[in-house]
């Protein structure tokens, strides 16, 4: 019989006598039955792999010590895992939190309310300063269609005519707020 062939039966009779305690070991500190399997497998297979290099004189011992060090990476490798995991946890919380505080602290009238007051600016300064100053006199000031002709030296129809331009502006302009922006145009 072959000296191979007479390591790979000592190794058989090895691995059938100790694997299941070993195994028992493993899980005792892992504690999920294939993990424990797979690290008593994976010692000894760097055990066949490296046993050239290892002395025979206490062979259990050193593939226990092997079979120690796997569950020791395996456990601070969970324990990485659970880290990662409870920061991602942490962010996710924060985020939460943080979305939670903003709409606590969100006052949509206030943002609405400088959203429109935006929208009506830009729709003032698009019109023609005539049009913005009858609108302005009218909508800001309170002042009457004969009072605004009588103060610009116009008909009350030009009046009229021009507050009604500027409507049609602010209606395009804030079509989406419509409901709205009448009370910011009454103020």
């Amino acid at each position: 019989m072959s000296s191979q062939i007479k390591h790979v039966i000592a190794f058989n009779q090895l691995y059938e006598e100790l694997s299941q305690r070993f195994i028992r070991f493993a899980k005792s500190y892992v504690m999920a039955d294939e993990v424990a399997e797979d690290i008593v497998n994976d010692s000894f297979m760097y055990y066949w792999e490296n046993r050239q290099y290892i002395a025979d004189e206490n062979i259990s011992s050193y593939l226990l010590t092997v079979v120690k060090h796997k569950c020791i990476n395996c456990l601070k490798h969970q324990r990485l895992e659970q880290e990662a995991k409870n920061r991602f946890q942490y962010l996710e919380e924060w985020e939460l939190q943080l979305k939670i505080s903003t709409l606590e602290a969100c006052n949509p009238e206030r943002l609405l309310s400088d959203e429109i007051q935006k929208l009506v600016r830009k729709a003032l300064l698009s019109m023609s300063q005539q049009t913005r100053d009858i609108l302005i006199r009218s909508r800001y000031l309170s002042q009457s269609n004969k009072e605004i002709a009588a103060q610009l030296g116009i008909s009350v129809k030009s009046v009229e005519y021009h507050i009604t331009k500027a409507l049609k502006i602010l209606r395009v302009i804030l079509k989406d707020y419509f409901p709205i922006w009448l009370l910011y145009i009454q103020n």
